[in-house]
């Protein structure tokens, strides 16, 4: 029999009202999604969060309630019949003694990130080179992202050198290992898979971006509304990210941020801190329901 605390309870026809609405702000961004895939032209600006965090659409979609929120008259819903639902006379609510051993150990390491991150200060002297990093030499490389879709602003020779006129501070491993092989011993730090938990801050776009991936590895625990907030931040942090890149994205609506000029690399730093302090309190959240989660009795 499970102990586990319920610490709020929501009636039919609330639930049903916020599962609803979720679905129709989620569906906003997962159609055009649906209808580009479809068609073979992605968005390299929205889609990247779907294709590069692989995630189903479906799974945006879904509202799930966070951890200790008993749901009234949803024991027969198909949305609550995964395992880690408990279905009594009382209702239908999630139960951690169902959780196994690999997702006991996914919810750990992202709360031992989340607090190693919330715990160091924020860097802000990147001004996104890790997108230039990782089109120099292109040319030779034989490859440059998005290439099809989107040109270089500025040509590929002076790309290059402004590559090689400014230090590289990147400080996460999955945009560093995206980084062109000749520019990877530019950057100041050479992060690994091991090294995460050391290295990455809150300063850094990616970091705040895979909040996200975070909470999306942690569901249902964690509840759609807070996965919701992820996403949103993941959506204004891939902008600033991209208009912030090499690449021209005015065809798609977003003027560059410049950060090959000193007033391009002011405008980033105010937009990056900016994006810093929105996901202080999102992060902490995420230790504080993941703290919860895995200390219940």
């Amino acid at each position: 029999m499970s102990t586990i605390r319920v610490n709020h309870e929501l009636r039919q026809e609330v639930w049903r009202a916020s599962a609803q609405r979720h679905y129709e702000r989620a569906s906003e961004w997962t159609e055009p999604y649906r209808g580009r895939r479809a068609s073979g032209k992605l968005h390299p600006v929205y889609d990247f969060l779907f294709i590069y965090y692989r995630f189903k659409p479906s799974q945006l979609e879904a509202w799930h309630p966070q951890f200790g929120i008993n749901l009234i008259g949803a024991s027969g819903e198909p949305a609550y019949q995964h395992r880690y639902y408990i279905h009594d006379a009382n209702g239908t609510r999630l139960d951690p003694n169902r959780m196994e051993d690999s997702a006991r150990h996914r919810l750990e390491m992202a709360l031992r990130l989340c607090e190693a991150v919330d715990q160091r200060p924020p860097q802000f002297g990147c001004f996104g080179m890790h997108e230039w990093a990782m089109v120099y030499r292109g040319d030779f490389e034989g490859e440059i992202r998005h290439a099809e879709q989107l040109p270089l602003r500025l040509s590929q020779e002076e790309t290059d050198a402004f590559v090689r006129s400014r230090p590289i501070a990147c400080s996460h491993f999955d945009a560093f290992r995206f980084f062109s092989e000749p520019a990877k011993a530019f950057n100041r730090i050479q992060p690994t898979k091991e090294t995460r938990i050391r290295n990455e801050q809150c300063g850094c776009l990616h970091t705040n971006m895979d909040l996200y991936k975070l909470c999306g590895q942690c569901m249902p625990w964690l509840g759609s509304e807070l996965m919701w907030q992820c996403f949103e931040l993941a959506i204004e942090a891939r902008k600033l990210d991209m208009r912030a890149s090499p690449y021209d994205c005015r065809s798609l609506g977003f003027e560059p941020v410049k950060v090959e000029t000193p007033a391009g690399r002011s405008e980033y730093e105010q937009q990056q801190r900016t994006l810093s302090e929105r996901s202080q309190p999102i992060r902490r959240e995420i230790i504080g329901g993941l703290k919860r989660i895995l200390t219940a009795d």
